[in-house]
């Protein structure tokens, strides 16, 4: 069964820091479970999903372009299927594809953040390299094989270090590298989200590359959005896994979305609110409160800030 272990560190803490009002009350609502025998086979499933991950990994190395990305997309499909949701890709899925002798062309992928489930669906929609608060490193099983998945760490405690991440991401770019950025800075519940925040959009500009945001939604099968998938508040990783993995009928939708070209906007800010823009119209729909309206303790976020996967 899987049991991860989160290795505690401090959490660093300062005015540029994101935050999010979601926490425990956003979970309250009911929702349809399996039973116990079901929930202890999810768990076994996604284990030892995990440990193919760790068997495979010596052949990341020496795989390249389409064979690799086939490899890690059967991979990360699997993950959501050991937890029994459902993958719904609206749009072009093969937006970057990779050519046979290595990376396709450069791009900047920006998404909502609700869960750490959000990895493993972009993946399973079209492999990538991420940007990751430093925290995940140390994470037994999960931590070694983002690093060998090539993850661009942020130390989010350290506003000095955020140029030299920046750079480094921008070389991965012109390099062709697809990378995934939650340019939130932190999770949200999925009915409220968070300001788009433009710091690392920088490397997109300095790279000379597009930005191709993705919205994730996450419903149930008769249509209702549902927050259980989110890891959000002071809860546990493995209270989250263990809420995903009691939910019935988990559907996850990607929306592969039209690319923002390079010089499309002046500078980062205006980047950064056009790819905002796009992802909030998909996630807006009849009955979606505002983040004011579902978090009424809710306050203003500052006008640029750290940006963390």
């Amino acid at each position: 069964m899987l049991t991860p272990t989160v290795v505690p560190l401090p959490e660093p803490t300062h005015a540029w820091m994101p935050t999010s009002p979601c926490g425990p009350g956003c979970h309250a609502a009911t929702m349809p479970t399996v039973g116990l025998p079901r929930r202890a086979g999810r768990l076994t499933r996604a284990g030892f999903v995990l440990l193919a991950c760790l068997l495979v990994a010596p052949f990341l190395i020496v795989l390249r372009g389409r064979s690799r990305a086939t490899l890690l997309r059967r991979v990360f499909t699997a993950m959501l299927h050991a937890f029994g949701a459902r993958l719904e890709i609206h749009g072009d899925p093969a937006f970057a594809p990779a050519r046979r002798d290595g990376p396709g062309r450069g791009a900047l992928v920006v998404s909502n953040h609700v869960s750490w489930l959000d990895i493993v669906v972009v993946n399973a929609v079209c492999p990538m390299r991420s940007v990751a608060k430093r925290e995940i490193g140390a994470w037994p099983v999960v931590g070694p094989l983002a690093s060998r998945a090539g993850t661009v760490y942020l130390d989010r405690g350290r506003l000095r270090a955020l140029p030299d991440t920046v750079t480094e991401l921008a070389e991965a770019l012109r390099g062709g590298a697809l990378v995934n950025v939650c340019p939130e800075g932190t999770t949200w519940c999925g009915l409220a989200a968070g300001r788009f925040r433009p710091a690392l959009l920088q490397a997109a500009i300095d790279g000379g590359v597009p930005v191709r945001p993705l919205a994730v939604r996450y419903r149930l099968a008769d249509g209702r959005r549902t927050t259980w998938p989110s890891f959000v508040g002071a809860e546990t990783l493995l209270d989250s896994v263990r809420r995903t993995a009691r939910l019935r009928g988990l559907v996850v939708e990607v929306h592969v979305l039209d690319e923002i070209a390079p010089g499309r906007a002046a500078d980062r800010r205006e980047l950064a609110a056009l790819a905002q823009a796009r992802v909030a119209a998909v996630l807006a729909g009849p009955g979606i409160p505002t983040p004011r309206e579902h978090h009424t303790h809710a306050r203003p976020l500052p006008a640029d800030g750290v940006v963390a996967g």
